[in-house]
Formats: structure tokens, C-alpha cells, sequence
């Protein structure tokens, strides 16, 4: 299937869907399409950016994209410290369907803010950015 986007002048593209091949021209075209839908989150422990917030479109496929492309999004603390397993912990991380905001002051906690960021987002009811 043809792309529906209109590429930048260096042939790039934020992300592009595995199962349709559709693509989005940018992070914001991303986020506005109503055919885009959070699904979960796999976290990385070891490197919180290398984690992948998995997304469903339009055409029935799944994909992921990490969550250092929605970092600049972000505007609050991160904290050093992670407490996953403490009693501070609610444990969304280790669910990888649960994208509830975490409470804790975790170095987890900036990517839970990332993905109600993503789920907030307003989207674009009169662009066909999906299929």
C-alpha cells in the first residue's frame, strides 16, 4: 500500500505502521490521527528510553515506537531513583497493558506521564491520516 504522507525533503518520517507500511510525516500527524491508538507500554529497566509504547492503527497492526521520541513532550521532574517492587510502587511497568499516570516519585514515572500525554492528545476529525 502507497503512503498517503507527504515525505519531508530528506525522505524521512516519524514512524511508519509494519503491517500497512502507512506513514506518518511527523510526531504531530502522529498524534492527531484518530486511526492511532496506545495500546501498552514494554518497559526497559535498564534504559527507560529504549522501553516501546506499542500502538494499534487503523488497519489492524500493531507497532511500537520508543518513548525518547516523545521525551521532548515532557516538561516535569525525572527522578534518579527507580522503586519499582517497593511499597511506593503501584507496578503499572510491569503490566504492559496498564497506561494509568504513576503517583511515585520513580525514574519510571516520566514515561507513564508520556503515554497520558500520547492519550490526551487532540485529534484531527478532518484529516485522513490513517486508513
Amino acid at each position: 500500500m502507497k503512503s498517503k504522507t507527504t515525505m519531508s525533503k530528506d525522505n524521512s518520517f516519524f514512524s511508519k505502521c509494519t503491517n500497512c507500511g502507512f506513514e506518518w510525516a511527523s510526531r504531530t500527524q502522529f498524534l492527531e490521527d484518530r486511526m492511532v491508538t496506545i495500546i501498552g507500554y514494554q518497559v526497559n529497566f535498564d534504559n527507560l528510553s529504549m522501553g516501546l509504547l506499542l500502538f494499534n492503527h487503523s488497519c489492524e497492526g500493531t507497532f511500537s515506537i520508543r518513548p525518547g521520541h516523545f521525551k521532548s513532550l515532557y516538561e516535569g521532574p525525572i527522578y534518579k531513583e527507580r522503586i519499582t517492587g517497593s511499597e511506593e510502587c503501584p507496578g503499572y511497568c510491569l503490566r504492559q497493558e496498564e497506561l494509568l499516570p504513576c503517583p511515585a516519585k520513580c525514574e519510571c514515572s516520566y514515561v507513564r506521564e508520556i503515554i497520558r500525554i500520547i492519550k490526551t492528545w487532540p485529534k484531527v476529525l478532518d484529516k485522513d491520516y490513517g486508513l
